[in-house]
């Protein structure tokens, strides 16, 4: 029990650390948004101290499957603390924050093409945005879509050499999908099948409709600013999160799925040998 405990705070504490992040690198944060931000990071670390601290599962689903959620964290918290120094390198000249800076502008101008996510990042912003700003979001956007990719790839690497969900372990699937109900009716195998390619869809198709949708939006109301450094990091996080989270829940629903599946063949082949 004190060792769930711990567990709990210390993951708590590491949700207070990214939400904090921007603030603890920008040079300049006003008394607004340093209480909105502790506000938030107290909410979120109760909530993560709770669900971790409790026995029986709440909303975090893999909750006792490492390591999806310390990818996951991993990756907010890269994109998180990158953003805010390419931010960072518009305030001061240190050599690492132009180093990430320069290699944000070159991700971008790879993947700024036509109809492309990042494209779409930039229409966003208003007719009279400044020029200065239209190269930081696509710079932000490129970083974050670089941390993307590469979160992705270890993600799918790691679970083969793993062979997660299992790796030698047990795995619950009450406890690690709890928001699933496998009495709701139906295969369960084809239901997880069915949200696996779901999620996975809907990561695809997130970075495009996001921008287009709020650019759709803005029509009949003020349009967007990210003039705010703060709201432009996470603005740009959850653009390219979001994404990234859907497409592991789905190959990680799709591997549950497979798992299951295995199991029922291994017991359909040994109820079918001879006694």
């Amino acid at each position: 029990m004190v060792a769930r405990y711990l567990g709990a705070l210390m993951r708590a504490i590491l949700v207070v650390i990214v939400i904090a992040l921007p603030s603890m690198i920008l040079p300049s944060v006003s008394a607004d948004t340093g209480q909105v931000v502790t506000l938030v990071a107290l909410f979120a670390a109760a909530l993560t101290f709770f669900e971790y601290a409790s026995v029986y599962p709440g909303l975090v689903e893999f909750r006792d499957a490492p390591p999806f959620n310390r990818i996951r964290y991993g990756a907010l918290l890269a994109m998180v603390g990158m953003l805010s120094v390419v931010v960072l390198a518009r305030f001061e000249l240190s050599t690492f924050a132009q180093f990430v800076d320069a290699l944000g502008a070159a991700m971008a101008r790879v993947i700024d093409i036509p109809y492309s996510p990042l494209r779409l990042l930039v229409l966003m912003l208003p007719n009279d945005a400044s020029p200065e700003q239209v190269t930081l979001l696509r710079t932000t956007g490129g970083v974050a879509f670089m941390i993307a990719l590469a979160t992705l790839g270890y993600f799918v690497g790691m679970i083969r050499a793993l062979g997660w969900p299992m790796g030698g372990q047990s795995f619950n699937v009450w406890v690690n999908l709890p928001t699933f109900d496998p009495t709701a009716g139906g295969d369960v195998v084809e239901r997880l099948r069915r949200d696996a390619w779901f999620n996975i869809a809907l990561g695809t198709l997130l970075p495009f409709l996001v921008p287009a949708v709020i650019k759709l939006g803005s029509a009949g109301f003020a349009p967007v600013s990210l003039e705010a450094p703060q709201t432009l990091i996470w603005t740009v996080t959850a653009w390219a999160f979001l994404p990234t989270s859907l497409f592991m829940r789905g190959i990680a629903i799709g591997r549950v799925a497979e798992m299951i599946a295995q199991k029922r063949r291994a017991a359909e082949g040994g109820a079918l040998q001879p006694v």
